[in-house]
């Protein structure tokens, strides 16, 4: 079965043909490094992976590419802010750290690169010049403002019509548009100190005068870039004019999304992208989960309560463009779900690796059972990367499993034992099936070296007391036994350094 995606440019479901038949170009609209990543950021990074993962099982070299917006008002409101930095570099620095540490516990795959705005700004003001030149864009007062009105097919992926939009943007610029749905590309001067104000968190007094955001020299003025024009400058230089897939939440569509398809067709006179797949919002409470809400769980915190194997069972028990709601119950289904796998997997792995298994044993029924599962889920997978389905499929293993076990037992000293064969594939299949889930069950994830680091880090604290205390042969044990795992540890006047092994 042919891959299938559900298409927002067209409303329907459609085979999906990339450009050039052995890569793909995936794009994702990242996060506004402006507050801790929560649960509804997470729902939509692993479904990214998911596809990643699928993709690629399906033979394609994907090119992965995820943005930082590390420019924003928002960032500039918590300079300050709980030792977060001073600046609104240095409070985005803090924030993508934190990001990628959480992208890391998640076990995602690494994108094949993270552009950031702010290394950015020069494609950014040549992307804003080609506009200007070929009559979409005019500046005003030292902005440059995008006329929707140039631009025929504006309201295509919203589905709304050019008279029928209301004033983007904010209320002070509307003396310096044509149109009031015209949207800034650039914007002259700082940051507005009203737009700081707005998202400071409730209750902090900072004092003194509002701090002030990156500005910088354009042929217009010194000023900032727009939001919109940000993804169309990252992804057409570390990609190409016309992405294949482009991914991005669905509160975006509007004016987000509509605004980089015009912005960057009539910079480029070509098709910006090929699929636009957007992610349905997650649920807490009937509303959606965000950080302007104040209604979120942040990913730390569900992974440091529930570890990474439940919180991807959980996110991916919906489609990734279906409604999903967060609560101990759903949370608790997940948990139960990949407890459910987890035992499967075990005993068959603890029956396969003894002599019960035999060689001459066949249970068709076994070996039926986990060849359906598998077709099941590629199935699912290739019905728009439905991740449900596919994971009703993986349980079914451990099901089959069970069943066999059981039986097999049954039969006691009259049996000849379990089918080895069987068993083998099963637990093949779970690994293989599990890991395009984002599963692991052997405990090996992309994201475990900040636990590998944690453990390191106490193994030589353990080591500089053993130093402390005089005793120097456990000490050297313990470097020894570090370096023995491939973890090169050095003595400095400051304390003990390490390198983790290449992989962790």
């Amino acid at each position: 079965m042919t891959l299938h995606v559900t298409n927002t440019l067209t409303g329907e479901k459609e085979p999906f043909e990339p450009q050039d038949p052995e890569n793909v170009l995936l794009y994702y609209c990242g996060l506004t490094v402006s507050d801790p990543p929560h649960l509804g950021h997470a729902r939509s990074w692993v479904h990214v992976d998911v596809m990643h993962r699928w993709l690629e099982h399906l033979s394609y070299d994907v090119r992965h590419v995820e943005n930082f917006t590390d420019v924003n008002e928002k960032i500039v409101a918590r300079v300050g802010e709980d030792d977060l930095g001073e600046s609104e570099g240095d409070v985005a620095e803090t924030y993508i750290q934190r990001t990628i540490d959480d992208m890391r516990s998640l076990n995602l795959l690494r994108a094949e690169v993270y552009p950031r705005v702010s290394e950015h700004v020069p494609e950014i003001i040549d992307l804003v010049e080609t506009l200007i030149e070929k009559g979409y864009a005019y500046e005003s007062n030292g902005s440059v403002y995008f006329d929707v009105s140039s631009f025929d097919g504006y309201g295509k992926l919203s589905n709304q019509e050019l008279d029928e939009i209301e004033s983007q943007g904010d209320p002070d610029e509307r003396t310096e548009k044509r149109n009031p749905a015209d949207f800034a590309l650039w914007k002259a001067g700082g940051v507005d100190p009203d737009a700081v104000a707005e998202h400071r968190h409730e209750g902090v007094d900072h004092g003194g005068d509002p701090p002030e955001g990156l500005t910088w020299e354009s042929p217009w003025s010194e000023g900032r870039p727009g939001w919109h024009i940000e993804c169309s400058a990252m992804s057409m230089t570390h990609l190409d004019e016309t992405l294949d897939i482009h991914v991005g939440g669905r509160d975006l569509v509007f004016p987000h999304h509509e605004n980089e398809i015009a912005q960057s067709e009539a910079a480029t006179d070509q098709q910006f992208a090929n699929y636009w797949l957007h992610c349905e919002l997650f649920q807490m409470d009937e509303e959606k989960m965000s950080s302007s809400l104040g209604n979120f769980v942040t990913v730390d915190e569900a992974i440091d309560r529930w570890g990474t194997n439940v919180m991807r069972t959980f996110l991916t028990a919906g489609s990734y463009n279906s409604k999903q709601l967060y609560s101990d119950e759903t949370i608790a289904e997940a948990r139960e779900r990949w407890e459910q796998l987890e035992r499967g997997y075990e005993a068959a792995v603890e029956v396969l690796d003894s002599p019960a298994a035999s060689s001459k044993v066949a249970d068709e029924s076994l070996r039926d059972e986990v060849d359906a599962a598998r077709e099941a889920f590629a199935t699912a997978m290739n019905d728009d990367f439905n991740t449900r389905e596919a994971q009703s499929a993986l349980l079914s293993v451990a099901t089959a499993i069970n069943r066999h076990l059981e039986e097999s037992s049954a039969d006691g000293d009259e049996g000849a034992g379990y089918d080895y064969r069987g068993l083998r594939q099963a637990v093949e299949t779970l690994e293989e099936l599990g890991r395009i889930l984002g599963l692991s069950f052997t405990g090996e994830t992309t994201g475990s070296a900040e636990l590998a680091g944690d453990v390191v880090d106490l193994v030589l604290d353990v080591r500089e007391q053993e130093r402390e205390a005089g005793n120097y042969e456990r000490a050297d044990e313990l470097r020894d036994e570090l370096e023995a795992l491939g973890i090169e540890v050095q003595d400095t006047d400051d304390g003990s350094t390490y390198r983790l092994p290449s992989g962790e």
